[in-house]
């Protein structure tokens, strides 16, 4: 009877499965980047701008014309800053709170970037831009507070509403951070949910058709304004287009409400800032801030006034057809 021998268990042959995966991850990586631009486009923005010139005409501290307009469903922003062009849509819907904050509701933001506003973004994979003015916009708008998420409550530790603002994202020209922002701050003041009642322990929500649909409760009206950095410090610009940012050497984002009130303020690695310049450019940003409020409570309330209009003319022709 032959002794039975233990086989050497050779080791398991190397696939090439993973360095191949590796590099096409690397591969996705690179394309997933805005593609650079020549280094006489970035040579002459940095020249120009020592010469306090920019390539479309502005001044320093001037923003691009800014256009938003709201769709029949409320909560649906278009918001147009040059040729950045975003969709915002707040939704809401009735869920359980969370078991730490059992009398607050529950609000959150969601930006997705996709092939359709740059095609260095692909659909369905997140990048570092993706991340980076996410958690901006958070910081800036559901960290301070902005929307009163008590107010939420229906019942408590029971059931509450859950705010989400969708951001997309049409056209990308540079300050996303800005631009998402005042869509979704705009979203949330013209949003109403629907009508909620507790009887017998049950939550009964009402369609628009039945009750008049309910406003936020928007504590206070913060937006985020960003400056880019060039030539060490000594160049500073607001609302830079794409190529500005790809030639910048750094940001300030400051995020603040009409009072003055300071919820955010980052100035990310780069060029270094004086700390005189950071207040003046806080100051700028107050300003600029009540501008941007300003002009989104009058088309706030034109859009409020056409629908009175409508709602009026429709309940007319309902009387008649009777």
């Amino acid at each position: 009877m032959r002794p039975v021998t233990a086989k050497r268990r050779l080791p398991p042959k190397k696939s090439d499965a993973t360095p191949r995966a590796s590099f096409a991850s690397k591969n996705r990586r690179i394309m997933s980047k805005e593609a650079p631009i020549s280094l006489a486009e970035h040579d002459f923005i940095l020249e120009s701008l020592k010469e306090d010139v920019r390539l479309d005409g502005r001044q320093a501290d001037q923003l691009r014309p800014l256009n938003i307009s709201f769709g029949e469903e409320y909560g649906h922003v278009k918001l147009q800053l040059g040729k950045t062009s975003i969709v915002v849509r707040i939704s809401a819907e009735v869920t359980k709170p969370q078991d730490e904050r059992p009398f607050d509701g529950l609000f959150n933001i969601v930006l997705e970037l996709s092939a359709m506003g740059s095609p260095a973004w692909e659909n369905g994979r997140s990048n570092d831009l993706e991340s980076y003015v996410t958690q901006i916009i958070d910081r800036v708008v559901r960290h301070s507070n902005a929307l009163d998420t008590e107010s939420l409550c229906i019942l408590k530790g029971v059931s509450c509403w859950s705010i989400r603002a969708d951001v997309h994202v049409l056209d990308y020209d540079g300050n996303l951070t800005d631009a998402a922002c005042i869509a979704i701050m705009s979203g949330l003041q013209h949003f109403r949910r629907p009508d909620a009642v507790v009887r017998d322990g049950q939550v009964i929500v009402y369609g628009v058709e039945e009750r008049v649909p309910v406003a936020l409760n928007i504590t206070h009206k913060p937006l985020s304004i960003t400056f880019n950095v060039f030539n060490e410090g000594k160049s500073i610009i607001l609302d830079a287009t794409r190529k500005e940012e790809q030639a910048s050497e750094g940001e300030l984002v400051i995020g603040i409400n009409n009072a003055g009130d300071v919820c955010f303020l980052s100035k990310f690695s780069g060029a270094p800032m004086d700390a005189l310049e950071v207040v003046n450019k806080s100051n700028l940003a107050l300003t600029r801030v009540k501008e941007i409020n300003t002009l989104v409570d009058k088309v706030l309330q034109a859009d409020l006034a056409r629908r009175a209009t409508k709602g009026m003319a429709e309940l007319s022709r309902a009387e008649n057809d009777r």
